[in-house]
């Protein structure tokens, strides 16, 4: 039976990472065994992320008054919940990848911008491309038509000097 305090400490941990996570994301941990929870929670935090098993009336303590709060309708059974601190894509991902990779937890639904999200949601956030590859789409947008203003300038001054040439060419025979 844990403590009173246990208790209070894992909900004021639930709650700092409520305070500072983007997204949560709840899974159905069952069929994982210690060591795959473990591994799944290292490759969440390689991706700026935290995943906490907890009991769900300690968690939909943490989540009263806070933007997850609505996940405390799907909390049932046996729930994890990740968080995501740095982007909102990454814990999804990991996540989906995971689950493909394992085929055993499964996600049960999720909360973005004060939203709810189901698993199919979810699972389309997770297909979305992450915050780089948008930054490199947006910059190879923005430096196509310089490059292409460059080239054509290139091949202007190309001809122009070969025409030139070619005049002095003749003027010299």
């Amino acid at each position: 039976m844990a403590t009173k305090a246990f208790k209070e400490q894992k909900i004021a941990h639930i709650k700092e990472n409520v305070e500072k996570a983007k997204v949560a994301i709840v899974t159905n941990y069952k069929g994982l065994n210690v060591e795959e929870i473990t591994k799944l929670r290292r490759l969440l935090q390689k991706s700026g992320a935290d995943y906490t098993v907890t009991k769900n009336t300690l968690a939909k303590i943490a989540f009263k008054g806070t933007q997850f709060e609505m996940l405390d309708e799907v909390m049932k059974e046996s729930t994890a919940i990740a968080f995501g601190f740095e982007d909102e894509v990454s814990p999804a991902k990991v996540l989906a990848k995971f689950i493909k990779d394992t085929k055993k937890c499964e996600i049960i639904a999720g909360a973005l911008d004060g939203q709810l999200l189901d698993a199919k949601q979810v699972e389309a956030l997770a297909k979305t491309p992450s915050r780089e590859e948008l930054y490199a789409k947006m910059l190879g947008c923005i430096n196509s038509p310089a490059t292409g203003i460059a080239g054509a300038t290139n091949a202007v001054m190309s001809s122009l000097v070969r025409a030139i040439d070619a005049v002095a060419k003749q003027k010299s025979a």
